[in-house]
């Protein structure tokens, strides 16, 4: 093999090439960002689907917090003397109710 001659240069472009494009395709297949000839990043453009996770993502982390804060008041509960439970529910009930006309 003539490694002075085009054919080696040009197989050596065609397998940078090829090497490159197997891996900007196997990076875009597993959602990282992409590179460009000159060695940048280039992020995934989100598509509908991963807009949809997001805001579901969002929906189950607010249900969370909100269950979060009952096993809170269900710890406080369970670890206060039944007393001093009894003490708090009976002058949450004596509180006058305030009803909301709007």
């Amino acid at each position: 093999m003539n490694f002075a001659g085009p054919d080696f240069v040009l197989a050596i472009i065609a397998i940078s090439t090829g090497g490159w494009l197997i891996n900007n395709w196997i990076r875009a297949r597993h959602g990282y960002a992409l590179e460009d000839e000159w060695g940048g990043k280039t992020g995934k453009a989100d598509s509908a689907e991963t807009q949809q996770l997001r805001a579901k993502n969002a929906e189950l982390r607010e249900q969370i917090d909100h269950f979060a804060g009952r096993v809170k008041v269900l710890e406080r509960i369970v670890t206060d003397k039944g007393t001093n439970v009894a003490a708090q529910i009976e002058a949450l009930r004596d509180q006058p109710q305030h009803e909301d006309h709007t």
